[in-house]
């Protein structure tokens, strides 16, 4: 009876990397009928010691992808006594890292797997201030980690899209005479929510730009100094109410607002 050949993917982390190698090496052999089996998050000697004696069994090989190198050192040596070959598939790519980019790797499992999670992270922040952008939904304020309030064009969206950026789900909510505003807004911590303001005559200019842009006359009520004064006035009482801290953001580019945002949080939370 032939013995079935086995690879065995050996990893300080979860071996996946390894693990799709295999497999795309496999396919160039036998159609990929070879058995694989992966070992994770091997972190002692006594793990390294299991998959050699299982290894010595019948025709196998190792292929592993370990960072830290006494684990390395280790499984090196023992396949080396045992007669097992042991094929480093992360080595000669960090060597070359190391010889062309000059640096030095960190030898830490499991980095890629974090990257992969911020990353994932990151497009839920972005899906989520989506969502809830322009208060569509009120209910998106009592999940988010930083709620953005403020009468229009005082850029509540750029910011929450900047931010989300940065992995922080952010809702923000136009704050309108007519209109109360939620009662989630004061369910909230106050650390949890940032009032944006604007001079009047900046909010006249951006607004008289976007009634051009949208085709719209100039004269409209929306950018006359009247309204403007008023929904200024209705914001500024929310936001008391709201105790809550506020930032100017009148010539402000949304990567110097959303800096400040992080850094009135920061301050906030601290205490």
């Amino acid at each position: 009876m032939v013995q079935k050949e086995v690879v065995y993917v050996v990893s300080d982390s979860v071996g996946e990397t390894a693990e799709f190698v295999v497999k795309a090496v496999a396919t160039q052999f036998n159609g990929g009928q070879v058995e694989i089996r992966r070992n994770s998050y091997v972190d002692d000697f006594e793990d390294i010691e299991d998959v050699i004696l299982l290894a010595k069994k019948g025709p196998s090989i190792i292929a592993y992808t370990i960072v830290i190198p006494a684990l390395k050192d280790y499984l090196d040596r023992r396949a080396n006594e045992e007669n097992i070959l042991a094929v480093d598939l992360l080595s000669p790519l960090m060597s070359a890292f190391e010889t062309s980019f000059n640096k030095q790797p960190h030898h830490r499992p499991g980095l890629m797997r974090k990257m992969d999670e911020e990353y994932f992270r990151k497009i839920e922040a972005i899906e989520f201030a989506v969502k809830y952008d322009d208060g569509r939904d009120p209910r998106g304020i009592v999940k988010a980690d930083i709620v953005l309030v403020g009468v229009s064009r005082t850029s509540k969206t750029p910011l929450s899209m900047y931010l989300a950026h940065k992995r922080f789900k952010v809702a923000n909510v136009p704050l309108v005479p007519e209109v109360p505003p939620p009662d989630e807004l004061f369910e909230i911590p106050r650390k949890n929510c940032i009032g944006l303001i604007i001079s009047p005559d900046k909010l006249n200019e951006i607004r008289k730009e976007r009634l051009k842009a949208l085709g719209l006359a100039s004269q409209a009520s929306y950018a006359s100094f009247g309204r403007i004064l008023e929904e200024l006035d209705h914001a500024e009482k929310v936001m008391k109410r709201l105790g809550c801290p506020i930032i100017d953001v009148s010539n402000k580019a949304v990567e110097e607002t959303a800096g400040l945002i992080l850094d009135v949080l920061k301050k906030e939370r601290s205490f």
